[in-house]
């Protein structure tokens, strides 16, 4: 076999090739880099040193002193020449006769020249022409110009100047280092990569054989093999073997995907426990049901905690081979466990669990309860007197026609509240289930409260109450249904009149605020118990004995005023203490239309 068809032949020269490329296309990067690296340090060296010199000639009062300090600063190759004028220059004492450049060379030039008279910065090359010239020895130099004011007045130059043969050496040295190294490189890699690309092939031709052996059996799905060197002999083996894996894992893995997307999409908690209970594998629900379970209960180790319900229905259910239920309150929520055994071939090897919140369905079968038993309540009060004080006019109980009358009063009393309660249950179903209608239009704000106060002035003149309206804007005009905002007054100016004692005041109160009309009801009455703040609002609920309802209360007031300033878009709210009176403040958002 020739060595360039084998993998060793071919791990050579592709790793000669590329590194030989590599350093050819580096040392000419770096050639070039060098090379203009060292004209650009020299200039920006000279042109540094210049503008020092110029700033150390233009801070002395005295010139030589200046001169003195400014041959000091330059150091060999380096060349300095300051000039006072065209005409005057003065050379460092430190410089040899051949090291000087005369002023013809300077004032010939029209670029070194320009300091003079432009008083501006210069860069140039030399380049005087033959050997014949007097300053032909400064050929191919580079000189920096800089203006520097005398302390005369004159505008003179600092001229520093150096030979670009100095560069010149140093390229040619740094060159010929760069080819020494990138020939020692291309030498020690061509060894490198022979002796790689033998060790290479050894590895290979073992795990050749190793795969060949996996690869015998149920793996001898064939595959095409573009080259007959020992990686395509590895390449044989490992398909064989990567195909079928590849199926087989496929295989699995979407089975295990699909069982995954179907338990964490599950709204119910699924747990499944192994033969001794320990939990395997659960949901997102699941999980979180095990963490308020740990939490509640400080245990640690939370995942390998379980709640004593489900343990004793794994055994029950492992024991009988039955399905269990049980219900259990954790966080304030209702859930109710289903444990059912799970089968191998000829035993129970596991339990697997679902956990069901039932707090909303519970919440719900509890309010039903309590709106049978509120209805009820209700309804038992005026049917029983109805019920009685028509049996009175029937077994002639009642001796004269006054006696009969208010008899037929109550009664006509009570079937009234009968059908105010039935009524108001109505309008609370439609309002909840959001079908209330409002025929909003554009209203008068202040004749309307003044008005609906104005109807509970006998009311509050007979218990001795001081009743009033207060308006913020005596033009403000709202866009309502003035029908079902007149029921929320009512409600609220008729609880507050009922629970305010003689002498107490009542006010209705509005404000105009930013985005919100603000009409508040406040009362100086008895005020409401702290605890019973946040159920005033909910159907059938009557405050402690100090808010009682009078005989015509059926509970639901508030509840329906609520509900309809809510459908104008606002807030009702509440705010009381006990013994000082209470404020049911209620908003209506401002709009036109």
């Amino acid at each position: 076999m020739k060595i360039w068809k084998s993998v060793v032949g071919k791990l050579w020269i592709t790793i000669l090739l590329l590194v030989s490329f590599v350093l050819a296309f580096l040392t000419i990067l770096l050639l070039e880099f060098f090379e203009n690296y060292h004209i650009t340090q020299v200039e920006q060296q000279l042109e540094n040193t210049a503008e020092k010199i110029a700033a150390v000639i233009e801070d002395h009062e005295n010139e030589q002193t200046g001169l003195n300090v400014a041959w000091e600063l330059v150091d060999d190759p380096a060349h300095i020449l300051i000039a006072e004028n065209d005409q005057v220059f003065h050379y460092s004492p430190f410089e040899s006769d051949t090291a000087k450049i005369s002023k013809e060379t300077i004032t010939a030039d029209p670029a070194l020249s320009a300091v003079f008279d432009n008083q501006r910065k210069v860069e140039a090359e030399i380049n005087v022409g033959g050997e014949g010239d007097a300053d032909s020895r400064f050929e191919n130099s580079f000189i920096v110009g800089v203006p520097v004011q005398l302390n005369d007045g004159e505008n003179g130059a600092v001229f520093i100047y150096q030979s670009l043969e100095v560069i010149k050496e140093t390229t040619e040295q740094t060159t010929k280092l760069i080819l020494v190294a990138a020939g020692i490189a291309i030498i020690l890699t061509t060894v490198f990569a022979f002796f790689l690309s033998t060790r290479v092939t050894a590895p290979l031709r073992t795990m050749r054989v190793a795969a060949t052996e996996l690869s015998q059996g149920n793996f001898d799905t064939k595959v095409p093999i573009l080259t007959t060197d020992e990686i395509g002999a590895l390449a044989t083996s490992f398909n064989r073997m990567a195909y079928q894996l590849k199926g087989n894992i496929h295989a699995l893995n979407q089975e295990k995907e699909q069982l995954s997307s179907i338990l964490s999409s599950m709204a119910d908690g699924v747990i499944t426990l192994d033969q001794d209970g320990h939990v395997l594998i659960t949901n997102p629900p699941a999980k979180q049901f095990l963490h308020d379970w740990n939490f509640e209960k400080k245990a640690e180790g939370g995942s390998e905690e379980t709640p004593d319900l489900l343990q004793s229905l794994f055994i029950e259910a492992v024991k009988t081979e039955t399905e269990q239920e049980g219900e259990i309150t954790l966080q304030g929520r209702s859930y109710v466990m289903i444990v059912s055994p799970l089968y191998n071939a000829d035993s129970v090897r596991g339990a697997v669990t679902v956990v069901r919140d039932m707090t909303e369905e519970r919440r719900l079968d509890k309010l039903r309860e309590d709106f049978i038993a509120n209805v009820s309540h209700e309804l038992r009060t005026p049917i029983s007197m109805m019920q009685g004080y028509s049996e009175a006019i029937v077994d002639d109980i009642a001796a004269s026609e006054e006696e009969k009358r208010e008899i037929a009063q109550i009664i006509h009393e009570e079937s009234l509240r009968m059908g105010r309660l039935v009524n108001e249950l109505l309008d609370l179903a439609r309002m909840q289930a959001g079908h209330i209608t409002l025929n909003k239009e554009q209203t008068a704000l202040e004749p309307f409260l003044q008005r609906v106060t104005n109807k509970f002035g006998g009311l509050a003149k007979e218990k001795n109450i001081f009743l009033s309206a207060q308006m913020d804007d005596a033009e403000t005009m709202v866009y309502v249904d003035e029908d079902r905002l007149e029921q929320v007054l009512t409600n609220l100016i008729d609880n507050a009149l009922r629970h305010t004692p003689e002498s107490g005041s009542v006010s209705v109160i509005h404000e105009a605020k930013e985005e919100v009309h603000l009409i508040q009801v406040k009362d100086s009455g008895s005020g409401i118990p702290e605890e019973d703040l946040p159920f005033v609002f909910e159907r059938f609920y009557k405050a402690d004995k100090a808010r009682t309802r009078g005989r015509a209360g059926t509970g639901l007031g508030l509840s329906i005023a609520k509900n309809i300033v809510q459908a104008h878009g606002g807030t009702i709210k509440v705010q009381s203490r006990l013994g000082h009176g209470t404020v049911f403040f209620f908003t209506i958002p401002k709009q036109t239309s």
